[in-house]
């Protein structure tokens, strides 16, 4: 493992941050990216550098095509190979859609799509150099059982899910798998934002009568990667019986 490199985008924070933690102590070194909150981000460098791991802390804007190459460049540079892309960067802009400025709609669809596919791109070259790779795409329960106001954000996690199934089928020949793993609510800032007065109609709604740890997230992502190898186009739900009757 003292050789395998891991890249996971939006790793400073939630369900990121938790990614990063735990694929760091499976032995991965690690280069992950920020947009804004770099203090967040130095504070994770700074406590895996204390733990003795590889790992490296980038700015980038994964729905901008110049930074998502100048990212790739650095990690490729440092580090030699990619041999897990973990796709979790993303945003919300919810609200009703004959409401939602065009601003929001293409922010959202810039970052969780175009974004997924960019990095995605940015990353093919090295694995296909190897011949082996490991892309996991972070979903959401929202791109099969969305909720209200969530057109924008359904429509690109929708899209996400549509984009693994493809680029399996692309890159199987080269001995790299594309999966997903779609969360329900998980216990992070930007699910707390999402939920707001419709906390206790959701939790009625989930078999398992609590919200997702991000750790929980981060371990079904592990497991896609490291201990489920004949797995590929799959979508992965994590989401307490959310999307059950």
């Amino acid at each position: 493992m003292e050789h395998k490199t891991a890249v996971v985008t939006g790793g400073s924070r939630g369900i990121g941050r938790a990614v990063v933690r735990a694929l760091a102590k499976a032995g991965y070194r690690i280069a992950f990216s920020y947009v804004r909150d770099e203090a967040a981000a130095m504070a994770l460098l700074d406590e895996l550098h204390g733990q003795g791991s590889q790992c490296l802390a980038l700015r980038c804007d994964v729905g901008d095509a110049g930074s998502v190459a100048g990212f790739f460049e650095r990690i490729e540079r440092e580090f030699g190979r990619i041999d897990l892309l973990v796709n979790n960067a993303g945003i919300t802009r919810d609200g009703l859609l004959a409401t939602l400025s065009l601003d929001d709609i293409a922010e959202v669809i810039r970052t969780n799509l175009v974004g997924t596919l960019l990095c995605c791109q940015g990353a093919l070259p090295c694995m296909l150099r190897q011949r082996s790779g490991c892309i996991v795409n972070l979903s959401s329960v929202a791109a099969q059982r969305p909720g209200k106001g969530q057109s924008n954000y359904a429509a690109a996690k929708g899209g996400v899910e549509a984009l693994t199934r493809a680029l399996a089928v692309e890159l199987a020949p080269r001995n790299i798998r594309v999966n997903a793993v779609a969360p329900g609510i998980v216990n992070t800032e930007m699910s707390a934002a999402l939920v707001g007065s419709m906390a206790q109609e959701i939790r009625d709604r989930l078999l398992i009568k609590r919200y997702a740890e991000p750790e929980e997230i981060a371990e079904a992502v592990l497991f896609v990667a490291e201990r489920a190898p004949y797995l590929t186009g799959e979508v992965l739900p994590v989401n307490g019986g959310l999307k059950m009757p």
